[in-house]
């Protein structure tokens, strides 16, 4: 007798959350199947990919030849997010104020809302806006893009537990952008944010989660352990508070490990520099879409290439 396997499609489903507009708007979640389980019930949704573009510039580039290559000519951070936006596969872009840091170079908020602007005029794309790591610094910095970027469908990444307050009022419920909730690689700190957002006013749909990451090999079981659980809580207990899409920044945890940044002169035993990097990004992002993430943001094009060929080889 032949083996027939049972489906296992849920009743429940991920929240399907739409950013940008237009005709390149982009569709996070939406799916009530595990990840890549089309055995079990077609996904109606694949995993997107951003790419990942820094205020700094080149700057942040400079130890990558690849990168530097890719955005030879490149004049301001307006061109690198206009070639960025021609890489096949990628669907929304990642503009990172990372200069916005106060104990960095402090760019002040006005300037980070002129380069916003910029960007957004000069790309079709949906644009998710990722901040500085300093709480205040970021809440202040939300509020202002997504006032100056009202009615562009942004995502803000990300909300914590000590500015959510901030950043929920002002980018959803006053500019009807979308919310990165942002926790620390635990489920009951991802739903607790969550529920706190819904009881600000944040809708479901405008909420997305950053439930934590970290490039492969550092610390990442507590990573997979998360989004497995919250994904099994989402589908298979039906849990409300836990079907928001989950977007993983990749490139920000794994361009900065020793792997990547070590020079081959240095460890010459490791290998080509560039590729330890390229090979750190694609893992790390191979295997948090494999345990839920709807969405990757990646920094380099031959990354980006290799994980949509293994999101379009599995869908």
């Amino acid at each position: 007798m032949s083996f027939a396997p049972k489906a296992q499609a849920f009743k429940a489903s991920i929240n399907a959350v739409t950013i940008g507009t237009g005709d390149k708007a982009a569709v996070l979640g939406g799916n009530n199947v595990m990840p890549f389980y089309t055995f079990d019930a077609p996904v109606a949704q694949k995993p997107k990919i951003g790419i990942e573009i820094v205020d700094t510039g080149m700057e942040t580039y400079s130890f990558v030849p690849g990168l530097v290559e890719f955005y030879a000519g490149c004049e301001s951070v307006v061109d690198m997010a206009k070639k960025a936006a021609t890489v096949e596969g990628v669907a929304f872009l990642a503009l990172h104020f990372e200069s916005a840091d106060p104990n960095g170079e402090n760019t002040p908020v006005e300037d980070c809302v002129k380069l916003a602007k910029a960007v957004s005029e000069a790309v079709d794309l949906p644009l998710v806006i990722m901040g500085c790591k300093n709480a205040e610094k970021d809440a202040a910095l939300f509020n202002a893009v997504s006032e100056a970027l009202q009615g562009k469908n942004i995502v803000v990444l990300s909300a914590k537990e000590e500015n959510y307050k901030n950043v929920g009022a002002s980018a959803s419920l006053a500019y009807g952008q979308k919310v990165g909730a942002e926790s620390a690689v635990d489920i009951n700190l991802a739903k607790q944010l969550n529920v706190l957002l819904s009881q600000l006013g944040v809708s479901d749909d405008s909420i997305v989660m950053n439930i934590g990451s970290a490039a492969a090999g550092y610390g990442y079981e507590y990573v997979v352990s998360t989004l497995d659980r919250v994904r099994a809580a989402a589908l298979a207990q039906g849990d409300g508070q836990l079907q928001m899409p989950i977007v993983t920044p990749i490139s920000s945890e794994t361009w900065g490990v020793k792997e990547a940044v070590m020079p081959e002169a240095d460890m010459p035993e490791w290998g080509n520099q560039e590729e330890r990097g390229i090979e750190m990004e694609i893992t790390t992002a191979a295997a948090c879409l494999a345990s839920g993430s709807d969405a990757v943001i990646l920094r380099h094009p031959a990354s980006i290439a290799a994980i949509a060929a293994y999101i379009d080889a599995l869908v």
